[in-house]
């Protein structure tokens, strides 16, 4: 049984597994450069986007969820070699978290779009920040589908095994 708060176990394992999943298909992917241009509308973010805002998404949640400054996210192209190095950067700051921060009660500050919004740290990460990381990494894993890579939900979630 984990000792961690809850606000911590609902944030950053929940993102360190998904930006490792993230990682899995920029592997997948990075055989066909197109992919990472790749986008499922006109005027929709493309897959190497989708996943930089997934990986800055974390950063932004977990970071003022412990009372801390976001940190800057980094100038890395929009390439294969790019976006590993940022999810790596992402997942080692946001694993270095100290568990104990994210039990301070808090308002969390952001902007969504050009909304300013000021929420408690519960309703921050339940009903903004999750949500939000989870429509960009749902949309990366669409657009990689939809371009026709052979990815389904096992990849999705890594639990799911068909045969």
């Amino acid at each position: 049984m984990s000792t961690a708060p809850p606000r911590f176990t609902a944030s950053v394992p929940v993102f360190l597994r998904y930006l490792d999943r993230l990682g899995t298909w920029v592997d997948r992917a990075a055989g066909d450069p197109a992919l990472l241009n790749a986008r499922l509308a006109p005027d929709m973010l493309p897959f190497h986007t989708q996943v930089e805002v997934a990986a800055n998404f974390a950063l932004r949640t977990c970071f003022p969820l412990a009372g801390l400054p976001v940190p800057p996210y980094g100038d890395m192209p929009p390439t294969a070699d790019g976006l590993r190095r940022r999810l790596a950067r992402a997942s080692t700051l946001v694993g270095a978290l100290d568990p104990a921060a994210f039990a301070v009660p808090r308002e969390v500050e952001d902007t969504a779009g050009q909304a300013r919004l000021v929420l408690p740290a519960d309703d921050f990460l339940h009903l903004y920040a999750l949500p939000n990381f989870f429509f960009h990494v749902g949309a990366a894993y669409h657009i990689l589908r939809h371009a026709g890579l052979p990815i389904g939900k096992a990849d999705f979630d890594g639990f799911h095994v068909y045969g």
